[in-house]
């Protein structure tokens, strides 16, 4: 009988290179946000991959940049602090972009690490095979790594070839969470993510990262058997205020309406979701609001 594997593998990685759309392919369903804004992530999210051979818990780790306000610093803490722990490393890279200092920065952090490191290079399909080339072997060139995979996580190119390699070098373990497990978060955080994703894709540039999602409560009504969720939107100004509830609530109906639709397909339920906006300021840079919307230093 062949042994089971089991294993923690860290995704690393400068904002927007991939790491959330990778997760959600490997785990077959939504659970890290995705937006093509920096800083979308913020929390190690963890996302479990089971098969009948091997068990993968995936940490999707903030984006590492350098930081500027309180939660930049835990961002980029909680992104460092899961290489610790883990069987394996991916760190991942753009095909169409060159290597910067922030790569470098991480590149030096990597050098440390016991645990083998893969070069993932993503968006394959938006370059030339020789521009490619030329990528893999700048980066070879700055440190070794256990194996370098070119993958396009949107696409799916090279995605299985990714996790065979993996489950091959993972350790003999045991299965650590149930077959149909896809995270270890809370539903309730996994909702509050939701609706900040919805936030982030439909007020653009207006509403930077100063917006947190708290749900206030989530029950399921005995007479409707409907989930019931009520959620706060918090942000820094009022004007921020302004521009997510919209000429006449549209804007917040929108938001509501689009996160409505996401919880339902993870819970496989009917949700009645609420909604409220309320204007927190400098919420960033304070530590006893950053504990209280979740970002505290045992989350990592």
């Amino acid at each position: 009988m062949t042994e089971y594997k089991s294993g923690f593998v860290a995704i690393v990685g400068r904002p927007n290179v991939g790491k959330s759309t990778l997760l959600n392919r490997v785990v077959g369903q939504k659970i890290a946000i995705m937006s093509d804004k920096a800083q979308t992530t913020r929390n190690k999210i963890q996302g479990v991959y089971t098969t009948k051979e091997a068990q993968i818990i995936f940490i999707d780790t903030p984006g590492i940049h350098k930081p500027k306000t309180a939660l930049g610093d835990f961002m980029v803490q909680a992104a460092y602090s899961s290489l610790s722990e883990v069987d394996a490393v991916l760190f991942m890279i753009t095909a169409d972009q060159k290597r910067g200092k922030g790569d470098d920065m991480i590149i030096e952090r990597l050098k440390k690490v016991k645990a083998p490191v893969y070069l993932i290079v993503n968006k394959i399909d938006k370059v030339h095979p020789d521009y490619l080339l030329e990528q893999i072997q700048d980066y070879s060139s700055q440190m070794e790594f256990k194996e370098v995979v070119p993958i396009s996580a949107t696409e799916g190119n090279n995605v299985d070839r990714l996790m065979s390699t993996l489950i091959n070098e993972l350790p003999e373990g045991p299965q650590y969470f149930p077959e149909d497990a896809v995270t270890d978060h809370p539903e309730r955080f996994i909702v509050s993510e939701m609706v900040r994703e919805k936030v982030l894709i439909l007020t653009r540039d207006e509403v930077p990262h100063s917006v947190a999602v708290v749900v206030d409560s989530m029950r399921r009504d005995q007479n409707t058997d409907k989930v019931h969720i009520q959620a706060t939107i918090i942000v820094e100004r009022d004007s921020q205020k302004g521009i997510i509830i919209g000429k006449g609530g549209s804007m917040l109906k929108k938001i509501g309406s689009m996160a409505r639709r996401d919880i339902e397909l993870m819970l496989g339920d009917k949700v009645y979701l609420e909604l409220w906006v309320k204007v927190q300021k400098d919420w960033r840079d304070k530590k006893i609001y950053l504990q209280d919307y979740g970002y505290k230093k045992d989350n990592y």
